[in-house]
Formats: structure tokens, C-alpha cells, sequence
């Protein structure tokens, strides 16, 4: 972390609606600096818990770079999906650094643009506002991070593991065509029903015993198994989780795998089974991560885990998922937990959308659920989380397959009657981050001035490890709203976020 550097750089914005403020991003302001160990920025889960984007290709005009452009097809629910097929598919040119001076813009919005590329030159007004800001908590997107499950799968035809998972061929196949080594990391929804108090992988039901006796110390064996059949194939893991959702083993009749624990019980089973089996194995490098489940648990659990020096010293990181957000204020939970453990990672590892009893699985061309994805990696990212994950990145037209039938929407939806699959908006909104941001980028401060309250922008910046800015903008409201972003080292930018719409900025900085 470059920390002999300060960031000028502010926003103004305003449509000439209300009166104006001096807002300064809470995170910015004398936040400590970070462990940098094992963090990563990501995406998705069962199934493949694939995440951030085996590559987000996207698509610019032709007329712009050369890049193939999407093949629109609107079904009726606001926007437009962009079709593939096994001889066409929408492209995104190579990103390129554009030269001092000037800056490119990428575009996406509900109208339709996907990802359009233009270029503009800063303006140079010295009157222009300009704030010192403060580096930030580093934040390292970008790297290609992969979660699986290690036990019952649930984006299955049935529920059940095997050694012959239909994961294995996928991630190879993933890892064969990535750039980048891909960061695995794989979360165990139940162990084998012998192990358990109600002798069933649904509904609520522990390990038996207590930690350190049998049933503990051959489950915890279990991990290392997973881990040891998968180097066989090459595929070595990044990190593992304690366990998915562990407060959902506690409830009655929970329709899905699950294997209760309280903060208590996974506190013991790490100190006493789960971390030694892990450090005494050849895979002691493998990141170990707690919670899994609901922020809304926070800081409870990590206070709980990580204030035992003996479980603390094996864990590196804290996992949340965000069906509860709206009953977790996001400064009571993450900004707070990162205070007081800031040497352990915040990684957000489960989203998706379509998943409440109210909503509609599937919505082909639904805009709204990007936007909201959008909204929550921008959250995320400026109150300290590293990565974000979806929960499948490819999908049916049903929203499955699932044993369960707890089907929910997805960035790409496979039609495999027309031998066909979709991409949806939400893809897009994931690829505004995931072309743009690279792992070891840092997030930085904004200074925001005449802010507009009726038409709030989102927004965050990061330095890139190539020393480019780059500035990530979402405009969720119906009105358009012009702003200006200020780099004092490089200049000024006019611009406009049209209604429903998501830009990246990126420039140069001198050296």
C-alpha cells in the first residue's frame, strides 16, 4: 500500500434540485491500514460456486474497437438481454490505459447500453473542488475466485457428493481458458448424515458430540480429503469456509443441507479440530474462513471466534451473505467488525437474486436486479469487504436445476432447447467492476460537494497496481444527474449518469 501518497480527488454533483452539503466518505478518514494477506475480490457459489466472472466479456460498437456488439432481445421486463450462441457472442476488446490526459468512460443502462465505450480529456478549472483525502482500506478485486461446495450440493438434480463431482471438468475447463490462476475456495453445506444429531442432511441438526471427541475430529478429516481429491486434479484452493450457513442448521424443518452451529460451537471445532487438521496437513496455506451466514451476525460472531487466541490464530477472514441486508445497517455490522478485527478480511460470499417466496424466479432483462447488485458491491467495497459473490453464474430458465426447487435468477441464463444462453443485465453491472479493478487495487477517498439529495449517486474509487484511477458510478434513480470529477494531479470531467445507468471511469495518474 503506497502509503507515502495522498489521493486528491473529488465529485460534485447536482441537477439543479435542492439545496447542497459537504459529504466526505466516512471510510476515508483515518481508517488503519489493513492485512493485505490472501484478500480477494469475487463472485458466486453451488453449483460451481464461481465467482467473479471466469471473464466478464462484454461488448463496446463495432464502429469503436472492433468488439462484436450485443445481440438484443427484450422479453418484456425492461430491458434487454444480450443472446450467445455457439457461433456469435458480444465482445469486449482488451482494456487499454488511455494516454495522460484523457479518460474512457464505459457505459451500461437500462435504455440498453452494454458496456459502451467513449473517451473525453480532463479539463483543466482551477476552481474546480478539490479535497485532501485519505488512502482508504485496501481492497484487492479483479482476481478470478471461485467458490465450491465440499459437501451436498444443492444447484443439483438431487443432493448428494460424490467423488466424480460435475465440478471438476468445469473448473478445469475454467482454469484452462483464465489469464489468471484462478482462487478457489469451497464452503461445506452439511457433513454425512452419521455425524449428525438428526441423522438427516435437512433440517435442524449439529455435529453429535462436542469438540475434540470422533464425530468433530472425522469431519474436520473431511476437509483435508475434499482438498487432497481435488489436487489430484490439479485444482488447489485459495481458502475454505467453516461451514455454509451455520444458523441454519438451528432451524426446524430447514428445507436444504445444512449443519447447525452456534458462534460457540464453530469457535471450539476450530480450535480444537478444524485448524489443527488444516495446519498439520500439506494444505496449512488454505485461508480459513468464519461465519458464512447473515451480517446481520455481526459483530457478535467475530467477537465471539476471533477474541479465543487459539481459534484466531487459525482463521483469516470473515464471510457474510446479504438476504438479511435490510435488517443489518451496514456501519453496525461490517464497518464495526472491521474496527475492531482489522487484521482479518471481509469477504461478502452469497447474493443472489429471485430468492425471496415473493419474487419472481427468473426475469430476463430485469435491469432493477443489477442495479441491486451493483448497490451492494459499491456498499461493500466502501465499508471494508475485499470481494463479492454470486451465487451462480449460469442458470436455467427456471432458475436451476435444484434438487430442492429453490430456484433463483442468475447473470447468464442457458436455454438449452434453443442451444442459446443470455446474459443479463446483472452480468453487465458485475463486468463495471471486474474489467476494470484488478487484484491489488486500493480503494481511495472521494470528497463529495453539492451533493443532490433527491438523485444520490453511488459511487467508489480505486488505484489500480498500474498507478490508473478508476471510478465506479451508479445512478439507481429515473432522472438524469450531471457531475464533475476532480483530479487535481491530472484535471476536471463533465459528466452526466443518465437515469438507471452504471459508468466506469478510467485515466492515467503521472508518475
Amino acid at each position: 500500500m503506497p502509503s507515502s501518497r495522498s489521493s486528491l480527488l473529488s465529485i460534485t454533483e447536482g441537477t439543479g434540485q435542492g439545496g447542497s452539503r459537504e459529504v466526505r466518505d466516512p471510510s476515508a478518514q483515518g481508517a488503519p491500514a489493513p492485512n493485505h494477506s490472501g484478500q480477494r475480490f469475487g463472485m458466486a457459489k453451488p453449483g460451481v460456486r464461481c465467482r467473479w466472472w471466469v471473464e466478464a466479456v462484454s461488448w463496446v460498437p463495432a464502429a469503436t474497437l472492433g468488439g462484436r456488439p450485443c445481440d438484443a432481445k427484450d422479453f418484456g421486463h425492461g430491458s434487454l438481454v444480450c443472446a450467445c450462441s455457439a457461433t456469435y457472442c458480444d465482445t469486449l476488446d482488451p482494456v487499454v490505459l488511455p494516454a495522460p490526459g484523457t479518460y474512457v468512460k464505459y457505459e451500461s443502462s437500462k435504455a440498453g447500453k452494454r458496456l459502451e465505450r467513449s473517451e473525453g480529456s480532463f479539463q483543466h478549472n482551477t476552481k474546480t473542488p478539490g479535497t485532501r483525502c485519505s488512502w482508504a482500506p485496501a481492497c484487492t478485486p479483479g482476481s478470478r475466485v471461485c467458490p465450491c461446495v465440499a459437501a451436498a450440493m444443492s444447484f443439483t438434480r438431487r443432493a448428494c457428493y460424490h467423488p466424480d463431482s460435475p465440478q471438476i471438468p468445469i473448473l478445469r475447463a475454467a482454469q484452462a481458458v483464465a489469464k489468471r490462476p484462478l482462487s478457489l475456495y469451497a464452503s461445506p453445506w452439511t457433513s454425512p448424515v452419521w455425524m449428525k444429531t438428526n441423522g438427516a442432511m435437512t433440517g435442524r441438526g449439529t455435529l453429535k458430540g462436542s469438540p475434540g471427541d470422533k464425530y468433530h475430529q472425522a469431519w474436520a478429516k473431511y476437509f483435508i480429503r475434499f482438498l487432497d481429491e481435488y489436487a489430484k486434479y490439479n485444482l488447489t484452493f485459495w481458502a475454505v469456509t467453516a461451514g455454509n450457513e451455520p444458523t441454519a442448521g438451528e432451524i426446524v424443518f430447514y428445507p436444504f443441507q445444512c449443519l447447525g452451529f452456534s458462534p460457540e460451537h464453530q469457535r471450539d471445532f476450530i480450535a480444537q479440530d478444524l485448524g489443527p487438521a488444516l495446519a498439520n496437513s500439506s494444505h496449512r496455506n488454505v485461508q480459513l474462513i468464519i461465519l458464512d451466514d447473515q451480517r446481520v451476525m455481526l459483530p457478535y460472531w467475530a467477537q465471539v471466534v476471533l477474541k479465543d487466541p487459539v481459534a484466531a490464530s487459525y482463521i483469516s477472514g470473515i464471510g457474510i451473505h446479504w438476504y438479511l441486508d435490510f435488517l443489518a445497517p451496514i456501519d453496525l455490522t461490517l464497518s464495526i467488525t472491521h474496527h475492531l478485527f482489522p487484521d482479518y478480511f471481509l469477504l461478502s460470499t452469497e447474493a443472489s437474486t429471485g430468492s425471496y417466496f415473493w419474487e419472481p424466479r427468473v426475469v430476463l432483462g430485469g435491469w432493477d436486479r443489477g442495479s441491486k447488485y451493483s448497490h451492494s458491491i459499491l456498499t461493500n467495497l466502501n465499508n471494508y469487504v475485499t470481494g463479492w459473490t454470486d451465487w451462480n453464474l449460469a442458470l436455467d430458465l427456471e432458475g436451476g436445476p435444484n434438487w430442492s426447487k429453490n430456484y433463483v435468477d442468475s447473470p447468464i441464463i442457458v436455454d438449452s432447447s434453443k442451444d442459446v444462453f443470455y446474459k443479463q443485465p446483472m452480468f453487465y453491472h458485475l463486468g463495471h467492476f471486474s474489467k476494470f479493478i484488478p487484484e491489488g487495487s486500493q480503494r481511495v477517498g472521494l470528497a463529495v460537494s453539492k451533493k443532490c439529495r433527491r438523485c444520490d449517486l453511488e459511487h467508489s474509487a480505486f488505484l489500480r497496481p498500474d498507478g490508473a484511477i478508476v471510478l465506479v458510478v451508479l445512478n439507481r434513480s429515473p432522472v438524469d444527474v450531471s457531475f464533475g470529477v476532480s483530479d487535481p494531479r491530472v484535471g476536471f470531467i463533465e459528466a452526466t449518469a443518465p437515469s438507471d445507468s452504471i459508468q466506469t471511469f478510467l485515466w492515467r495518474q503521472p508518475a
